[in-house]
């Protein structure tokens, strides 16, 4: 009898916990991986039809618009006009990128709050287009970091305030290889912030280097940095939620100190220029919910995948989700059976925290997502 009433009661306890958690207090963020909607260098034919990338990415917009804040890397320089400053023996297999810079609208247009403007990409065309960039993203009040000047930056939503830190191995960005000043930046940023974003851009690049290796991963002769440890290391500084990419293909997730962690988010849009094939063109859309104090709630995998020059579009064989729950398992072990990854892309610990999950939907309809920010 007494087991019984003390099985009860935890029970009762715990379903006021759900109830609280469960309100409309929880904060829905969406991160996306690598974007180039297109480059007129070293040729115009690398940009879509009729100069035009809203239809390309068309079908993803609903789904970013979900949330209310929504992360992109944006990984080239809006910029028209300017010299090329990255060095290219041969300028047709050069991957040095710059988008028309009428295309910062289709960045806002697709509903982008945030923007990680630290890569490998920033700098091909040089000081010029990365004052054309910030131009434009400041003109359109989109928030960005990631560079030496402007580490971070912040917005409002729902009454909180929402910090992002962009790192990256590339000159002119924020070192991510300089562990100590990455943590006092980041712990600078929670004194001040509700719930603290921190993007890197990490770790080698393509299929053969799809799992976290828990060691320093060098591409092309760079550190590309040990991202398990620096992830880790944020987290322990005050991070809330961890978006990498770089690696153009997609990675294992973590919930480490109850914070969510995806270490690639792949390439999301990428209109010319990219290696779309196999695990390439897999691209995941990560929706996770908080606390207002940035603890993970529950998540979904929401699974697109790209056609080279055609379209951004929704997987209905969720081959990306499938991807991530095998990543995760093998790179996490320690995971398996508390990180739960339903074939549907939800993905919650219920376990951790005693709670049954939110019970988000279990596929997204693409016809009926609210497009409308809630900030």
């Amino acid at each position: 009898m007494r087991q019984s009433l003390f099985i009860a009661f935890f029970i009762f306890l715990g379903s006021i916990m759900f109830a609280q958690v469960n309100k409309d207090t929880l904060i829905s963020f969406i991160g996306v991986g690598d974007m180039m909607l297109g480059t007129d260098f070293p040729k115009k034919t690398y940009l879509p039809p009729n100069n035009d990338p809203l239809p390309y990415v068309s079908e993803a917009i609903p789904y970013l618009k979900s949330a209310d804040v929504t992360f992109g890397n944006l990984e080239t320089c809006l910029l028209d006009e300017g010299p090329v400053v990255k060095r290219c023996k041969d300028t047709t297999k050069c991957y040095a990128f710059k988008m028309p810079e009428k295309y910062g609208l289709t960045l806002k247009e697709m509903g982008f709050d945030f923007l990680n403007l630290a890569n490998n990409h920033i700098r091909d065309f040089g000081a010029l287009g990365m004052t054309t960039t910030r131009y434009h993203l400041d003109k359109l009040n989109m928030a960005w970091a990631g560079l030496l000047d402007k580490p971070t930056d912040t917005i409002m939503v729902k009454g909180l305030k929402i910090g992002l830190a962009g790192f990256s191995p590339n000159t002119g960005t924020v070192d991510i290889n300089d562990l100590p000043n990455a943590i006092k930046i980041v712990k600078a940023l929670k004194q001040d912030c509700d719930i603290v974003i921190v993007s890197f851009h990490g770790g080698a690049e393509g299929a053969k280097h799809q799992h976290v290796t828990r060691e320093k991963e060098v591409f092309y002769g760079e550190n590309r940095s040990n991202v398990y440890e620096f992830a880790h290391a944020m987290v322990d500084a005050g991070a809330d939620v961890i978006f990498g990419h770089g690696p153009h293909v997609t990675r294992a997730i973590e919930i480490y100190k109850n914070r969510f962690i995806a270490y690639s988010l792949g390439n999301f849009a990428t209109y010319s220029r990219f290696n779309l094939s196999g695990a390439n063109a897999l691209t995941p859309m990560v929706k996770i919910y908080t606390t207002p104090t940035g603890e993970f709630v529950e998540g979904k995998i929401i699974p697109f995948k790209q056609v080279k020059n055609v379209a951004l579009m929704y997987d209905e064989h969720k081959a990306v989700i499938f991807k991530i729950k095998d990543l995760t398992r093998m790179d996490f072990p320690e995971l398996n059976h508390r990180l739960i990854i339903e074939d549907d892309g939800r993905f919650s610990m219920p376990y951790e925290r005693k709670l049954k999950p939110l019970g988000l939907p279990k596929a997204e309809n693409k016809t009926k997502v609210n497009s409308t920010k809630l900030h």
